[in-house]
């Protein structure tokens, strides 16, 4: 593939509809593939970016039973937080659209039935696991149960989140109907598989052969197929889903992996069909995924064998994001130990994530969010550094040269290479961006900014314009011309700052993607006029990030207190008894949190509880209290936590039985 190709068709991962982005999501997916967008629009490439919520899957299902409502009731609320997310953090989509949509379920259904016909894909009996109380076969996210090889509880049927295993439901031993409780047992099962394992040697050679793909794709792919690849189920047993289109298949529906990666299609004939525009051409000319690193092996393998067997030509590059932490942890939605996009967009200008998550790593490395490190690189790099050299060069211009850019005089050699750096950096900074490199682009036009603070400080030009006065011309003359770059050459990154930058230039006509990257580096004629200095960077106080520090480790404490709480579900499992507090203290470094000793008859736990603004160590001592005894052992506050004493959740009063007798059950 040529680098001169005039389409460019872009996606980006399909987010799931059961709740809306966070960080992670943006910083691995959507805001790279947006820069991409935007840039090849600057270089007048056609771009076609797309995208949709996936909207089918067990999870989705699981939630709208557990709610009493709908499956499309679930997505379609989803769905409207996902793209309100993905507006506020300004993604240039020319079309988003939904998987429910008719349009998807016609594409699906056609592309399962051209590689049926084609033989690559062929029904299979195989064992599943069937509810007898709810009167039907089991999808793997409907049942749970013991891992097969860590012995973990809790394991999924299709994956253990503890040793990360990938199971099927058949292997879990006493596993469980995750909605009904009751004990499923194997039965016979028709299913369609796809014959992926014919396409391991040409899978093997794309990955090695395509220099484009990124490393951690690569590896990450190869190591699968040189375990060996093998046929893939591609149907379920559920109603939620897009319909086998066969007779003989009722109750049957396309795998969600197995229609998924179609949204990006029928996202783009959506457009197609409201633009009068075909599509293919698109694709055609060059193809790129976005995704996150999680889902490297579908669309490296999965994918790529689908549109093999379908005779598509491949993605032109596959780029996936590595994970993001949040001040050194695993984020974790369940432990709301996450920053959510419009929780953060209500803060905070959406330019100044779109830049930290940029500026602070790789997009194929892990990388980190700390509240902190986003405080000093917005006020040391944006508002010291960029924003500091605007705000000069243009009050500079109207202080001393009537708001005009002045006319320069002869040019010595350091203006030379000032003027060098002006013309060659937008080159450099379009090759990284063309290689994916987005960070080491990002970090040119910052080099460029610090040189037009250096070279402003070095020329003086509040003595010059006294004593040399062309010097002083010639000096903002150039800072002038840098910063005019700038407001071009950063739009891909920050498009809503980038256009307020412009417009104190006065380079009207709309968003950054209508401005020429190769005319970037062109310069302004003097005498052009330049609207006075407006703040372009505050820089964040220190006790706004202390707030939200405070807020995020306040949300992971209260989690932890009642993060082991037993749902509803499991509620027959819970061995609740009478225990005596025979010790407690209260836990250092925690306002909330108190360390008790109980006695239960047969044994004694070491409990944290989150009693201590309620309680003194002194009033709980020798209550008998509600204690659940068979909770799975947690460290709370790197204390160990043995069990759980049961209190009323506003008001933290002890649930206690002050007559009944030590170590006695609770029925």
């Amino acid at each position: 593939m040529s680098k001169d190709s005039s389409k460019v068709f872009i996606t980006c991962a399909l987010p799931y509809a059961n709740g809306p982005c966070h960080l992670g999501h943006l910083r691995s997916t959507y805001i790279p593939a947006d820069i991409y967008a935007r840039y090849n629009r600057m270089k007048g490439k056609d771009v076609l970016l797309v995208c949709a919520t996936d909207e089918h899957g067990t999870p989705i299902a699981v939630q709208a039973e557990k709610e009493g409502v709908s499956p499309l009731d679930v997505a379609t609320r989803n769905y409207e937080l996902i793209k309100r997310d993905l507006e506020l953090s300004d993604i240039s989509f020319d079309n988003f659209s939904r998987t429910t949509d008719p349009l998807h379920y016609e594409i699906s259904q056609n592309f399962f039935l051209d590689l049926y016909n084609k033989n690559f894909i062929y029904p299979k009996t195989i064992q599943q696991l069937y509810c007898p109380e709810c009167e039907r076969f089991l999808p793997d996210r409907y049942v749970e149960g013991t891992c097969p090889h860590c012995n973990a509880e809790g394991a999924r049927g299709d994956h253990c989140e503890t040793c990360g295993r990938h199971l099927e439901p058949v292997q879990l031993v006493e596993p469980r109907c995750l909605i009904c409780n009751s004990e499923p047992e194997a039965r016979e099962s028709e299913q369609y598989y796809f014959r992926l394992s014919n396409f391991q040697d040409e899978l093997k050679k794309t990955l090695e052969n395509n220099t484009q793909f990124p490393a951690n794709v690569r590896n990450y792919a190869l190591q699968w197929i040189n375990e060996g690849l093998k046929d893939w189920i591609l149907t379920r047993d559920m109603d939620w889903g897009i319909p086998v289109p066969l007779d003989g298949a009722e109750g049957k529906i396309i795998y969600v992996w197995g229609e998924a990666f179609l949204g990006y299609i029928s996202s783009a004939a959506q457009w197609a069909r409201r633009e009068n525009t075909p599509w293919e051409p698109y694709w055609n000319d060059r193809a790129v995924h976005f995704i996150g690193k999680d889902i490297i092996y579908h669309h490296s393998i999965f994918w790529q064998a689908m549109l093999m067997a379908y005779g598509c030509k491949l993605p032109y590059n596959i780029v996936a994001g590595e994970y993001l932490s949040l001040e050194g942890r695993k984020m974790s939605t369940s432990k709301n130990w996450v920053i959510w996009a419009a929780d953060f967009m209500e803060k905070f200008d959406a330019d100044l994530l779109r830049y930290y998550l940029v500026a602070n790593a790789p997009l194929t490395r892990d990388t980190d969010f700390s509240w902190d490190d986003f405080q000093r690189r917005v006020n040391d790099e944006l508002a010291d550094v960029v924003g500091n050299f605007m705000h000069r060069t243009f009050s500079f211009t109207h202080r001393f040269f009537q708001g005009e850019i002045p006319e320069p005089g002869k040019f010595n050699e350091y203006d030379q290479q000032v003027q060098k750096e002006i013309i060659e950096t937008p080159g450099r900074v379009g090759v990284h961006i063309e290689n994916f490199d987005f960070r080491e682009g990002l970090k040119e036009i910052i080099k460029l900014a610090k040189l037009g603070n250096k070279y402003f400080n070095d020329q003086e030009p509040w003595r010059t314009v006294k004593e040399e006065s062309d010097r002083a011309a010639t000096t903002l003359y150039l800072c002038n011309q840098i910063a005019k770059i700038i407001s071009i050459i950063i739009s891909p990154y920050l498009p809503s700052k980038a256009g307020k930058m412009r417009e104190i230039l006065g380079l009207n006509g709309g968003n950054g993607d209508t401005f020429s990257w190769d005319d970037a580096a062109g310069f302004l004629p003097a005498g052009t006029p330049i609207s006075k200095a407006k703040p372009l960077f505050a820089k964040i106080d220190d006790d706004v990030i202390a707030a939200e520090k405070d807020a995020l480790y306040k949300n992971l404490e209260e989690t932890e207190v009642m993060d082991d709480l037993i749902s509803i579900d499991d509620f027959i499992k819970l061995d609740l008894r009478v225990g005596k507090v025979i010790g407690a203290e209260k836990v250092k470094g925690s306002d909330k949190l108190l360390k008790l000793m109980v006695d239960v008859k047969d044994k004694q736990l070491q409990v944290v509880a989150g009693l201590a603004t309620k309680y003194s160590p002194e009033d709980i001592l020798n209550q008998k209290v509600i204690v659940l005894v068979n909770l799975q052992p947690a460290k709370l506050f790197g204390i160990k936590s043995e069990g759980m004493v049961l209190a009323a959740g506003d008001s933290l009063s002890l649930l206690t039985a002050p007559d009944a007798t030590i170590g006695e059950r609770i029925q």
